[in-house]
């Protein structure tokens, strides 16, 4: 068979990370020099290279080869040129498809030149076995790379590239603070705090024209991956400022093995329930206390409810109803835009099944929390050693029976999730071998998968709160720096809230000779809910409502 002058030769050049330390021939400037001499040697004309760097062979979604394989349907090639067989796929099936099926039937010639083997020269005897040893020599580096971040996750040393704001320490193996990148870290982080939205945060930066990360790395000359979707160096997106927030690296911890694959044909990524967290290894550039608190926000945090003004309200998130636990809604008054309140979001009369509406006017609710937050710091200011002994008590009371009751069921979840990875490889098998048809594999490994995406999201529940439970005694002296910083304060504001609580309870209203009572529980970070010694009282704090109803806050130490 002789190609057509006007159909292209295609000359496919691949190379991973373990084929450019195994031989410098395998490198793409070896490869294209090899078969643009071999293709002018046999008079093969419209040369065209499809160039995959640093790819694995053992999967056939690369980018470049995919584009290949497009242009072959057209029918725009009418030769495949590479250095070997390996190049095309280290699969034994792919491979031995693609060259006995897939170019057959679109009249393309095939070459790979190490291996001698020329379509045009009939059928190769020995293409089973090539096939079979390319993926030996995948499987086989597939185990040694295991093992070797075995050795590295032994030692804590980073099997990832260093995130934003980090670089590797170029007189060791883990990271540094990478200072420019690392202030503007810091910078997302405090805006955080001070209740900016991930929205808010990427059109401040973009305003600023400060650097995207992938734009910054290839400004410094760090060879970082990532796809440049934006042609905009300086547009941050949504998504990256969300990346940041969540990374438990900023606090000075490594973490290790986040995904897995089940085998090493399939290239998909599961989320890993057993990952490797190594805490306090490299210089931290977020303070951890300020990182569970955003952390904590961002896990727990519902959409914030919009008045009809389009504005949000600062306690949105925070506020819990006591009987029914669902987040109490923020709502402006349709009849007069001042009165701003929050109710019930499953009343039973929006259709719900809560009983009581659980109203709690805006202005009275900021009264009482800037009340309590200043009864606390005269508590914290007037009887430091009190206060200390009391936050140390709260923060290390921890139920037992509830540890071990976590730890139980996290001990059989991760049994299951290892071997439903056992049910899945021995399936996997079966079908290879023909022992489970195609259909039938199909739907058991989506039911497989399913199950281990439950399992996976409730072993992160439980590890975040035993996780949480263990800081809280540590963390407690960070509270009391904290309820120190506010001793002062005149005014409630958004970063107030983030940094001191975690959730308030709002109780129904009590009426006790004709004056409603209005109780709160205010669950603070690190100490939960305390009571605070008579000693230090709160001012009466009424409010009466447009329909004349009196309302008056019943501070929580007094709650039955």
């Amino acid at each position: 068979m002789r190609q057509p002058k006007t159909k292209i030769t295609a000359l496919y050049l691949r190379i991973s990370r373990e084929d450019s330390s195994r031989d410098e021939s395998y490198s793409i400037v070896n490869q294209n020099k090899l078969l643009t001499y071999m293709a002018k040697q046999m008079n093969l004309t419209n040369i065209k290279t499809y160039v995959d760097d640093g790819v694995s062979g053992s999967k056939l979604d690369r980018e470049q080869f995919m584009v290949m394989c497009k242009d072959i349907e057209k029918g725009l090639v009418g030769v495949v040129m590479v250095k070997d067989l390996s190049r095309l796929s280290r699969d034994k099936s792919q491979a031995n498809d693609l060259v006995e099926q897939f170019f057959p039937l679109h009249d393309v010639r095939f070459i790979s030149v190490s291996d001698g083997t020329d379509s045009d020269e009939g059928e190769d005897e020995f293409l089973g076995f090539r096939t079979l040893m390319n993926e030996s020599y995948a499987r086989d580096i597939s185990k040694k790379r295991k093992l070797t971040n075995v050795v590295k996750n032994n030692a804590k040393e980073p099997l990832s590239l260093p995130p934003y704001g980090y670089m590797k320490d170029p007189d060791g193996k883990g990271w540094v603070i990478e200072p420019e990148a690392a202030e503007v870290v810091r910078r997302i982080f405090q805006m955080s705090l001070d209740g900016k939205g991930v929205e808010q945060i990427a059109s401040t930066l973009s305003k600023e024209r400060i650097l995207s990360p992938i734009y910054y790395w290839k400004s410094k000359g760090f060879n970082r991956g990532g796809v440049k979707t934006d042609r905009e160096p300086h547009r941050w997106h949504v998504s990256t400022i969300t990346g940041i927030l969540a990374k438990q690296e900023y606090c000075g911890d490594i973490i290790n093995h986040k995904t897995y694959a089940k085998t090493f044909k399939l290239k998909k990524r599961f989320d890993n329930p057993d990952k490797s967290i190594h805490r306090d290894v490299h210089e931290a550039i977020i303070d951890r206390a300020v990182w569970e608190q955003i952390d904590e926000k961002r896990r727990n945090k519902q959409r914030k409810r919009k008045g009809r003004d389009g504005t949000k309200n600062m306690f949105s998130g925070f506020l819990v109803c006591a009987d029914c636990g669902k987040n109490l809604w923020f709502n402006i008054n349709s009849g007069n835009a001042d009165i701003r309140f929050f109710g019930c979001s499953n009343y039973k009369g929006n259709r719900g099944t809560c009983d009581d509406r659980h109203y709690i006017r805006v202005e009275f609710l900021e009264n009482v929390i800037l009340q309590e937050f200043r009864r606390l710091s005269q508590f914290a200011k007037k009887n430091e050693k009190a206060f200390a002994e009391l936050i140390m008590g709260q923060a290390e009371q921890s139920n037992t029976e509830e540890r071990q009751k976590k730890q139980k069921e996290l001990y059989a979840l991760n049994a299951r999730n290892r071997e439903l990875d056992k049910l899945f490889n021995r399936m996997y098998e079966d079908n290879v071998n023909g022992k489970i048809d195609d259909a039938r594999f199909a739907t058991m490994s989506k039911q497989y998968t399913a199950e281990q995406a439950e399992i996976a999201e409730r072993v992160q529940t439980i590890t975040s709160e035993l996780s949480k439970q263990e800081a809280k005694a540590m963390t407690a002296d960070v509270f009391l720096s904290v309820v120190r910083k506010y001793t002062r304060a005149k005014k409630l504001n958004e970063r107030m809230l983030n940094e001191l609580i975690e959730r308030v309870e709002v109780f129904k209203t009590d009426k006790i000779d004709g004056v409603h009572y209005q109780r709160l529980r205010i669950h603070y970070h690190v100490i939960g809910a305390i009571e605070i010694p008579d000693t230090f009282p709160i001012p009466d704090i009424i409010i009466r409502t447009r329909k004349g109803v009196l309302v008056k806050y019943f501070p929580f130490q007094h709650a039955a």
